[in-house]
């Protein structure tokens, strides 16, 4: 996973599956014509038609969740967030650079910065000087935007699925995540954000984990967030997706509960989808946004991901995955669910490469704050 891509599934990761899945799709392939099976033709048409059936009603489906119009009063509730690059931490962002995120965030309802502060070492540890310029950002948005949190931003690849990575499995490495978590409270940061990937649903060690560093950060009084991988959106899809390809990239919705209910506030990765629409992506993070929405206690900020980034990949549409889609379908999604909920936000991905159109989609789909 490159350092700085949270929810942006690593590249070698998304090529693992989509080799995998291709050689099951060739064995599957395979398996149907051989000789001996002798499938008659009206067999195989109606399996087609089979296959065929619940892709289209699932995109019927999407379509109708994008339809309508969101309740009034969905607008942000003053808790959105925005991913960070490292370069505000190791010396590469300056004063001018200050001066023009000031501009983009003031009068928006930004109140959190996961800032880029790792990665952490495969064994849990962490630097210190990676971050040499932590202390002057945590002065400088303290000074020019009073009310706004510069969290941690932590993650590493984990070696769930056979990669050189993290081991949560490991006592001393979660202890060394604890130490790592309290080295950058005790550095200025005013909280924790993890993203950890690819994390497969129902890892007790994580949850563990995060009831270890939740701890810390409650005796700081400081949060502590985690950016979430997507729930099924059908029953145990993760389950499937795993024995196909390798890669289980949703989470069950009890899982996701689970998690939600250890920590102050969770930031669901929702995009990366491989949706080919903006009507079926918008529908799927109104979908996704339910989902969360039924998941995450009332204690708990939920937030939802916004695509801030421009690539295309086997996972992300540019043309699909839009700032404005995403922030319509959470409307949606809230004003179906509870639209009244006040621990609800919006969290932009990602700083250097979101452009002025994907800033100002963000203001004009979530909104400024209510005037005082």
């Amino acid at each position: 996973m490159p350092s700085e891509t949270p929810g942006r599934t690593p590249v070698r990761v998304l090529r693992r599956a989509a080799s995998l899945l291709g050689r099951g799709r060739v064995a599957f392939v395979r398996g149907w014509a051989h000789p001996r099976l002798k499938w008659p033709k009206r067999v195989a048409a109606a399996a087609a038609v089979l296959l065929v059936v619940p892709v289209l009603t699932a995109g019927v489906s999407l379509r109708l969740e994008y339809a309508g119009d969101p309740a009034p009063g969905t607008r942000t509730r003053e808790r959105d967030a925005v991913w960070l690059g490292h370069a505000w931490v190791d010396g590469r962002n300056g004063e001018a650079r200050l001066a023009e995120l000031v501009q983009r965030i003031r009068g928006t309802g930004i109140r959190d910065l996961y800032v880029h502060a790792g990665p952490l070492e495969h064994d849990g540890g962490l630097s210190a000087a990676r971050y040499p310029k932590a202390r002057w950002l945590v002065d400088a948005v303290r000074r020019e935007l009073p009310g706004v949190r510069v969290q941690a931003w932590l993650g590493d690849v984990l070696s769930t699925e056979g990669e050189t990575g993290l081991d949560l499995g490991e006592p001393a490495t979660r202890e060394r995540v604890v130490r790592s978590a309290r080295q950058v409270l005790d550095a200025g940061f005013a909280g924790v954000h993890f993203d950890l990937e690819p994390l497969h649903s129902g890892d007790r060690d994580y949850l563990s984990l995060l009831d270890d560093v939740h701890a810390v950060t409650r005796a700081h009084r400081a949060p502590l967030s985690v950016a979430a991988h997507q729930i099924d959106p059908l029953p145990s899809l993760h389950s499937v997706a795993g024995f196909v390809a390798g890669h289980p990239k949703w989470w069950s919705q009890s899982y996701f509960g689970a998690v939600a209910r250890r920590v102050d506030q969770i930031a669901v990765m929702s995009y990366d989808t491989a949706m080919p629409m903006e009507s079926l992506y918008g529908g799927y993070v109104a979908h996704q946004t339910r989902l969360a929405l039924e998941a995450t206690p009332r204690g708990t900020d939920l937030l939802m991901g916004l695509p801030a980034f421009h690539t295309d990949d086997i996972g992300h549409h540019e043309s699909a995955e839009t700032v404005a889609a995403a922030a319509r379908g959470a409307r949606l999604g809230l004003s179906r669910e509870d639209a009244r909920r006040e621990r609800f936000g919006l969290a932009l991905y990602v700083d250097f490469a979101a452009t002025p159109g994907d800033w100002a989609a963000y203001r004009r789909g979530w909104g400024a704050p209510k005037p005082d």
